[in-house]
């Protein structure tokens, strides 16, 4: 049975502007029960911060969660896949962009979703991952 991104992507994607403090976004993680959020400069897209960033990027290197905002640590490169890709082409592209998450955009390249490796790994019967 072939997957689609769209069967298994998270489909609320929070959108935070890149001055937020870390402390914050990190309570909107909690709130929304998500693990990452998509970074605004204006009404562009700058970015993706994740909750591992936070910790990895931010405390771990003994930066203020209060005073760091999430446009210090986002990661910059924005890759996008198809909603009508495969899971398996999705689980390609993870690898060789060596990331755990990806936008999933429409065919107008709109975003409509996040699909996050935990969320191929969820999927019933995968061997994908």
């Amino acid at each position: 049975m072939v997957r689609l991104v769209a069967d298994a992507m998270t489909r609320r994607v929070i959108y935070l502007p890149e001055d937020t403090p870390l402390d914050e976004a990190a309570q909107v993680m909690r709130d929304q029960a998500i693990g990452d959020v998509v970074v605004t400069r204006g009404p562009t897209m700058a970015g993706v911060v994740t909750d591992r960033d936070i910790v990895v990027r931010a405390i771990a290197e003994g930066l203020s969660p209060s005073t760091t905002t999430l446009g210090a640590i986002a990661s910059r490169e924005l890759i996008m896949i198809e909603q009508s890709a495969t899971i398996e082409e999705s689980v390609q592209a993870m690898r060789s962009r060596g990331v755990r998450r990806l936008l999933v955009c429409d065919a107008d390249r709109k975003v409509v979703g996040i699909l996050s490796l935990s969320d191929v790994a969820l999927l019933p019967n995968t061997a994908a991952a």
